[in-house]
């Protein structure tokens, strides 16, 4: 019986007596490294250079093979620490997960989340919003964030903003009074927060309500006139002193109802004379995305064309600089000259859309073909779904309306649309 108690006694697992902080501070390097046991696995080494740092000796899971983990140097990492290191560990190899593994991902996740800041995601986000709308706004788009944004939060993380962060990075723009600069900011930024969401960089959007946080901006309409006012815009477009193709510009605008921008971007390669269309090109579109507009040429629109060929028609664009001709014209040249024409805050380029809207509608046209002639994206989705059609020719009928109107509007004035004006009239 001596005997058999002896030989259990010898067999009994020794259990290290928990290190001490004054143990630690005494332990002196020897002549080569060597371990003190704090028991569980975790080590202090010695190293025989005099450093001192925490191991973590552990049984991978589901193998037989041992891995260590360093915690750390001491007295960086203090024993404590190095025991709530350790406890961590022991739960995690309680759920079968290799603690060492974990570190690494953990370490690779934190470097891939810091590696993605604001600026980084939001040029990411722009290549793919810059395929559905023109290269001018995506410019202004990048121009904004740029300017007020970038300098203050585009180095940081994504995962890392705000509301009140944003919040106040936004205060001062609205109290210049730029309210509406700071409704745009705050849609681009949660677009681009929205992108880190539905590209897994982030699992919510915190900064969806921040626009709450500011007042609304005031709705200001683009000034324009009322229909009865169209004779004396003729008739002013008539005697001003403004050159040959800015007036032709304006007369072609307001024949065709397109944009500013449209308008001074036009191309002769883009006129289908053969079936009397004006072919926009989606890239040149607000809404570039729902495809190419189509825009029927009145005889009115096919005059002007015919009058200014003898100026541009060997040129691509129809409307050529006056310094470069080789380009098109700016898209502001419209709004310059009606200004000097005595319309300032009373009518610009952009109005003159608003003006054959509200003359066709007071006319009784059908409102979803007057929004097709605008080029005007129908708001409710559903709706726009199930509508694909683009009434061409119901649009041709009330375009031909619209041009013999501002024809009749012109009467006793000299208007480039009339086919009987030529050049030398003009001049």
């Amino acid at each position: 019986m001596l005997a058999k108690w002896m030989f259990c006694t010898t067999t009994m697992p020794i259990i290290p007596k928990p290190l001490t902080d004054s143990q630690i501070a005494r332990a002196k390097p020897s002549d080569k490294d060597y371990k003190l046991s704090d028991g569980a696995g975790l080590h202090l080494r010695v190293r025989f250079g005099g450093t001192k740092d925490w191991i973590f000796r552990y049984k991978e899971p589901h193998s037989p093979k041992r891995r260590d983990i360093s915690f750390g140097i001491y007295p960086d990492v203090t024993l404590a620490e190095a025991r709530r290191r350790r406890e961590e560990a022991r739960s995690l190899l309680i759920k079968a997960i290799d603690p060492k593994s974990h570190k690494e991902q953990v370490k690779r996740t934190s470097a891939e989340e810091n590696a993605n800041t604001f600026a980084l995601v939001t040029r990411e986000w722009l290549k793919v919003k810059s395929s559905k709308i023109t290269a001018k706004y995506c410019d202004q788009i990048e121009a904004s964030l740029t300017n007020h944004v970038f300098p203050v939060i585009g180095k940081r993380p994504i995962k890392e903003l705000t509301p009140t962060e944003i919040i106040n990075l936004l205060r001062p723009i609205e109290a210049k009074g730029s309210r509406e600069t700071v409704k745009r900011l705050c849609q681009r930024i949660n677009e681009i927060m929205d992108y880190a969401v539905n590209t897994g960089l982030i699992l919510i959007n915190p900064l969806a309500k921040i626009n709450t946080a500011f007042l609304s901006p005031e709705t200001k309409n683009l000034p324009t006139i009322r229909p009865e006012l169209l004779p004396k815009l003729m008739q002013d477009l008539q005697m001003a002193s403004i050159k040959i193709v800015t007036r032709c510009l304006i007369e072609w605008q307001l024949h065709t109802m397109v944009r500013p921008s449209e308008a001074a971007t036009a191309k002769w390669a883009d006129i289908d004379f053969d079936n009397n269309v004006w072919i926009i090109p989606a890239e040149n579109m607000k809404k570039k995305n729902n495809g190419d507009h189509i825009v029927p040429l009145t005889p009115q629109s096919i005059s002007l064309l015919e009058f200014i060929r003898p100026i541009s028609g060997h040129r691509e664009f129809i409307f050529p600089a006056d310094r470069y001709p080789k380009t098109h014209t700016n898209s502001q040249t419209a709004n310059m000259a009606l200004k000097r024409m005595g319309y300032h805050k009373e009518l610009v380029a952009h109005g003159l859309r608003s003006l054959a809207s509200t003359t066709l509608n007071e006319h009784a046209f059908d409102p979803d073909v007057i929004e097709a002639c605008l080029a005007h994206v129908d708001s409710n989705s559903v709706r726009r779904a199930y509508n694909r059609t683009d009434y061409l020719e119901r649009r041709r009928k009330v375009m031909d309306w619209w041009s013999q109107h501002i024809e009749n509007a012109a009467t006793g004035n000299v208007s480039l649309s009339n086919s009987k004006v030529n050049l030398k009239l003009i001049s």
